[in-house]
């Protein structure tokens, strides 16, 4: 039940207030003049002030101005005569939600009022988002913290300035990312437009995952020990992944398809490392397709998984990655595996495909590139069985 304080000298006025608001749901409070208002107000916290302008000691806009002092996020509806327009631009001046003028109608004060119950639900998800955004980037601070002392332990990365050179330009476009965000979280609130927060929102998220990838790679560049691997099966990974692009995927129009081998059974890998590897790739198949500039395609990205006899009458796991996308020139092909090296100008800083060849690597194996400009790419992963 929405708490409301209601302020006003007149009596009469004051009970049909009550009456009125009470029948509609309200938890109402009520006083006669600014003080005894103010005195209420600390003492009960109300959501919402329902107040009069023209009061003998405080008047109304003082009133409204010491109740967002105490509190900013309460919505103040001030009560103006018929024709007193100064006064009710005073008071939106000094922050109040809207006004309305006597003699009152319930109609017009209930619109006010749910107005400014919507204004309150806006604000207290903003507040949710806000501690929830806030949250995630101190996770994110910590996990970059992480990420950068490994990489000084380990001194995998050539020089600092090499490393700084690397990720500046891809963090700027993340917090970029994250300014568009908190701007239309911000006017969405302002405007009371739901569907502009929700998309300020989602914007958070994008640009915290983008931030949670970076930390990801980084971490798995930088580790030198040897993977931790055990039992796992391939044809569940695979679909859980797929799962991650099923959304980005759809808006762009690229099918996700699946051929998994039904002989291939557990493997002994590292479920982390191969799941990140997984990520990497799919994730530039997709991209592929969205940065072809052939439209007349029906793009698709398809994951196979085989058991197949390989070297010295062992077996191999060959995991394939097939898009039909823009593909690569043999200059970019020559360059895919040199660190940094992005083909996608801000949306990646070329650490992808070096995190995927390290966990090939790591588990003894070894990783093809096969592809054709403005036709596509495969890309084919081979695991030996141990």
């Amino acid at each position: 039940m929405t708490k409301i304080l209601v302020i006003d000298d007149e009596r009469p006025i004051l009970e049909m207030l009550k009456l009125s608001l009470s029948s509609e749901g309200y938890d109402v409070l009520t006083a006669e003049n600014g003080e005894k208002a103010l005195k209420i107000f600390k003492e009960q916290c109300p959501q919402l002030v329902l107040t009069d302008i023209k009061m003998p000691g405080i008047d109304g806009i003082e009133v409204l101005k010491r109740i967002k002092t105490l509190n900013k996020e309460v919505e103040v509806i001030v009560i103006t005569g018929h024709g007193d327009m100064d006064t009710a631009i005073a008071a939106l001046q000094h922050g109040a939600s809207d006004f309305v003028t006597k003699p009152l109608r319930d109609e017009v004060l209930m619109v006010s009022l749910e107005r400014a119950k919507k204004k309150l639900a806006m604000c207290e998800q903003l507040k949710d988002y806000t501690e929830n955004l806030e949250k995630k980037v101190e996770e994110c601070k910590l996990g970059l913290r992480q990420a950068q002392d490994e990489l000084v332990k380990t001194e995998r990365l050539a020089s600092i300035g090499e490393t700084v050179s690397g990720l500046a330009h891809y963090i700027k476009n993340i917090m970029t990312g994250l300014g568009g965000g908190i701007y239309m979280v911000h006017t969405g609130m302002a405007k009371e437009k739901p569907d502009m927060m929700e998309e300020g929102w989602a914007m958070f998220q994008h640009n915290i995952e983008r931030v949670s990838d970076l930390v990801l790679d980084l971490l798995r560049y930088a580790k030198q020990t040897a993977p931790q691997r055990g039992s796992c099966r391939l044809n569940e990974i695979v679909p859980e992944v797929m799962r991650i692009f099923k959304e980005e995927a759809g808006i762009h129009k690229v099918k996700l398809s699946m051929d998994l081998d039904p002989d291939l059974k557990e493997a002994d890998i590292e479920y982390d490392g191969m799941r990140r590897a997984l990520v990497n790739l799919i994730s530039n198949a997709i991209d592929a397709c969205i940065y072809d500039v052939d439209l007349s395609k029906k793009w698709e990205v398809v994951v196979k998984t085989r058991i197949r006899a390989g070297a010295d009458h062992g077996k191999n796991i060959h995991i394939t990655v097939v898009d039909n996308g823009c593909g690569m020139t043999d200059e970019v092909k020559g360059q895919l595996f040199q660190r940094f090296f992005t083909t996608k100008a801000g949306r990646g800083i070329g650490l992808g495909l070096l995190v995927t060849q390290k966990v090939v690597h790591e588990h003894g194996g070894e990783i093809l590139l096969d592809s054709t400009a403005g036709q596509g790419t495969t890309v084919s992963v081979l695991l030996p069985v141990i």
